[in-house]
């Protein structure tokens, strides 16, 4: 199944216990294009760069085949910053700086080369864009998986509402399902969610691993240990990811297959935080991703003799 991303393509400059970065590549369709061509899956990618954006970047997405017909680029604008710091605890940061620019008038464009997408990956952007994604698409894909965050919570609501309940799989984090649902249960939280329209609901935990829920079913992973943690930034982009390519070279959308994919999405994350930005995640390989794939087993599989 071909894998259509819309989302940034953006600049990061970063601060951790362990260093600092001055302007890097970053944004949630880099990480997830990166992603999809560790699985060997065809992905697209709609965004929008400035004139500053470098072209070995540009390469490096063709290079990866990943297809980028539909990154606008706006000569005379700037591409997307963030800036934030991290606390010794790398959970929680302060955002330092962040300049819209041309990110600001975002129009997306479909190409037709990925018209025929089956698997839709909306990134973190206004509720509204990513409304305008599905009205441009000739028809509905298989699947649409949507990635939101609070801040979408508290300024456009209703236009939020309106994406949910066209969404299929949504993928956010613990504290924006406890916003987005008004329950502390993530139980209680998953299935008011389910009531707005996905039928799928994962929440993310960060270092403590990843819930998926369907219907009455709920599947957890833990997060794996890591010795060196260095930058979380893309950790959550490289998760949806894993997790979208994973049932695109699958071709399968079932709720066994997605809890595979939950783990595909979790090995991939743990790449990325071992270096800043995506210096690590451009250097994995597939028998990389099978190793640690392999650890994620050994994690996980028990024996419980029951008397």
């Amino acid at each position: 199944m071909k894998l259509l991303v819309v989302g940034s393509v953006a600049f990061d400059a970063i601060e951790t216990p362990f260093g600092k970065t001055d302007k890097i590549l970053g944004g949630a369709a880099t990480y997830i294009g990166i992603t999809s061509s560790i699985l060997g899956v065809k992905s697209g990618i709609v965004s929008v760069v400035g004139g500053d954006f470098p072209q070995e970047h540009l390469d490096m997405f063709t290079d990866r085949d990943v297809n980028i017909e539909g990154i606008e680029i706006v000569k005379e604008g700037k591409t997307f910053f963030w800036s934030g710091k991290y606390h010794n605890d790398l959970n929680t940061r302060d955002t330092l700086a962040t300049e819209v620019n041309v990110l600001e008038n975002f129009d997306p464009k479909i190409p037709d080369s990925m018209q025929d997408a089956e698997i839709l990956l909306l990134g973190n952007l206004h509720p509204g864009v990513q409304l305008s994604v599905l009205e441009k698409m000739n028809n509905r894909p298989k699947l649409v998986i949507l990635d939101t965050m609070n801040f979408w919570m508290d300024s456009a609501w209703d236009i939020l509402m309106d994406m949910i309940a066209k969404t299929d799989v949504i993928t956010i984090n613990d504290e924006e399902a406890r916003q987005l649902s008004g329950e502390y249960s993530l139980v209680k939280a998953a299935k008011k969610i389910h009531t707005m329209g996905p039928e799928y609901v994962i929440i993310k935990k960060g270092e403590h691993g990843a819930l998926l829920f369907h219907d009455n079913k709920v599947f957890a992973i833990p997060a794996l240990p890591l010795e060196d943690v260095f930058d979380p930034t893309g950790a959550g982009d490289t998760f949806a990811g894993g997790f979208a390519a994973y049932l695109a070279k699958k071709e399968k959308i079932d709720f066994d297959t997605m809890k595979s994919a939950l783990i595909v999405g979790s090995a991939m994350a743990s790449f990325t935080v071992e270096k800043f930005g995506t210096e690590r995640i451009e250097e994995v390989s597939e028998a990389d991703m099978f190793s640690r794939l392999r650890q994620f087993k050994e994690l996980t599989t028990f024996d419980v003799e029951l008397q």
